[in-house]
């Protein structure tokens, strides 16, 4: 029986307007718990995710009608017979993603209704992605056939540019198939962002690197003495956008910022750093959303100009990354976005909080962790962790005291304290400790 009805008050704490609604609701309680229960399966067999998931029990294949100009029939029964050969769980669910709709406009989040409607169990779910010509897929287990990384390589493929979503989606079952997805990535992005040659010091280093300061533009910055002072190099940085328009999406950090960053030497990081920071800039200035949440944005563009005016090495340098992810989550209006990856950070976002012991401790912390580190936990691997240096030696950054790192006390904000604790506060605090010497 359906009893989903609000619960007044116990009798000794229920005023004569509570006693009245209870005598209101018994008179009606036959009636409504008759029509909740009989409406109950209609509506759940109604709801999108229902219907998506029963199609998907007809065909491996399902393309909402809005979308068959772009995945005709024929494409649709190739792309079902491909997947058959593969003898592998795999469906395919193509269904326009906007924000506002059942899913958020999250391909997570519809993979997971899905999942959940079809009765759970071994699955392989390929979506749409986020972006103009993404695709995205989701795996239960998590990356028993290396799925996420095997969608998220088609992306980059240069062969892949401007190809329909039916092609797109046949490769992904390919790579999918032959379990080398995350080799496949990794060739895919190797070249991103990749830093043109540096004249070589005589120590070794490059000669970018070497003077401290990097480009003209990052010289610039480097004699800005605040974020206040920052927005008058709005202007200039702005002439760099147009060779940024393939990776923009608004309110987030594409994949691609990320896997480019990784390939960076310290100055070319500190090149898209600057980007990054004056994109998210003017992001906050033309938004419409909430005044609290474009307050909270431009909290946070400010504080990365602080911390990236000051920056001394790679783990500042994330700090501006994990920053300006602040700020845009703070667009986004996401109530429970993660951070960037707790153990790398230009490992880009964190999929989900797991529990982690540090080596040589009892306490167990909660952390973020992207795919990758994901993986590797679960496999008894050590995940891949940014060094900071401590008396002259490389370090795991989280080692270093949290009195002297920011960024060891936060976990580039997988510890911080809850919602109303961020980095960009403890920026403006004093916490980063530049802003002290």
């Amino acid at each position: 029986m359906c009893t989903d009805l609000p619960h007044p008050a116990g009798p000794q704490r229920a005023t004569a307007t509570a006693q009245r609604l209870r005598r209101a609701l018994a008179v009606g309680a036959a009636s409504v718990a008759l029509l909740c229960c009989t409406a109950a399966p209609a509506a759940a067999a109604e709801s999108p995710g229902q219907k998506i998931a029963d199609a998907l029990r007809r065909s491996p294949v399902h393309v909402d009608p809005s979308l068959t100009s772009a995945v005709d029939a024929e494409q649709q029964r190739e792309l079902a017979a491909r997947i058959r050969r593969t003898h592998l769980p795999i469906r395919v669910a193509l269904v326009p993603l906007v924000e506002g709709d059942s899913w958020g406009g999250k391909p997570e989040q519809l993979a997971e209704v899905v999942h959940d409607r079809m009765g759970g169990g071994p699955a392989i779910l390929i979506t749409l992605g986020e972006q103009a010509e993404d695709i995205s897929a989701r795996e239960w287990p998590s990356d028993a056939h290396q799925s996420f990384h095997a969608a998220a390589a088609v992306f980059f493929q240069k062969d892949m540019k401007g190809a329909g979503p039916a092609k797109r989606v046949a490769r992904a079952i390919d790579i999918i198939e032959a379990g080398n997805g995350d080799a496949v990535y990794e060739r895919a992005t190797a070249d991103l962002g990749a830093p043109a040659p540096t004249r070589t010091t005589a120590d070794g280093a490059g000669a970018k690197a070497a003077s401290g300061h990097g480009s003209p533009l990052v010289r610039l910055l480097s004699l800005v003495g605040g974020p206040v002072l920052l927005l008058a190099a709005v202007g200039l940085l702005l002439r760099r956008r147009s060779r940024l328009r393939d990776l923009s999406t608004p309110f987030a950090l594409p994949r691609s910022v990320f896997a480019a960053a990784r390939q960076a030497d310290e100055a070319g990081l500190r090149d898209r750093a600057a980007e990054e920071v004056v994109r998210l800039g003017e992001e906050a200035r033309t938004a419409q959303g909430a005044p609290a949440a474009v307050e909270r944005a431009l909290d946070a563009y400010a504080a990365a100009g602080t911390v990236l005016d000051r920056a001394r090495g790679v783990p500042d340098l994330a700090g501006v990354f994990a920053l300006v992810a602040e700020g845009r989550a703070a667009l986004s209006g996401a109530a429970e976005a993660l951070p960037l990856c707790f153990f790398h950070p230009l490992h880009g976002p964190a999929v989900r909080r797991i529990p982690w012991r540090p080596l040589g401790r009892r306490e167990q912390l909660r952390v973020a962790a992207c795919e990758t580190c994901l993986r590797a936990i679960r496999t008894r691997r050590a995940p891949e962790v940014l060094t900071d240096r401590q008396d002259g030696r490389p370090v795991p950054y989280f080692e270093v005291p949290t009195e002297d790192s920011l960024w060891a006390a936060t976990g580039y904000g997988s510890l911080l304290s809850g919602a109303d604790d961020s980095l960009a506060a403890r920026v403006q605090r004093g916490g980063f400790t530049r802003t002290r010497d």
